[in-house]
C-alpha cells in the first residue's frame, strides 16, 4: 500500500474513534434521563481495583487448591515408600 493510503486509513480510524466517543458523550444525558424515567439504573462497572481484587482472590484459591493437592500427593508417596520398606 502506498504511504498515502496508510496515512488515510490511520486518520479514518482515528476519526471513527473520535466520532464514537462524541456520540457517546452526546447521548449520555439522554440515556440517564430515560433510565431515570423508566426506573432502571445502570449497573456500575467494576473499577480497576475491584477487578484486581477478584483476580487475586481467584489466583489465591487456585494456588491453595494446587498446594493441597501437592501435599496430599506427597503424603501418598511417603505412605507408599514406607509400605514398601
Amino acid at each position: 500500500m502506498s504511504k498515502h493510503f496508510e496515512d488515510a486509513r490511520y486518520y479514518l480510524g482515528r476519526a471513527a474513534d473520535h466520532a464514537k466517543e462524541g456520540v457517546k458523550e452526546e447521548v449520555q444525558p439522554i440515556e440517564e434521563r430515560v433510565r431515570e424515567l423508566v426506573g432502571k439504573e445502570k449497573e456500575p462497572e467494576p473499577d480497576r481495583l475491584e477487578k484486581l481484587q477478584a483476580d487475586l482472590k481467584e489466583l489465591s484459591e487456585r494456588a491453595e487448591g494446587e498446594t493441597k493437592a501437592a501435599v496430599q500427593d506427597a503424603r501418598d508417596r511417603i505412605k507408599e515408600y514406607r509400605a514398601k520398606r
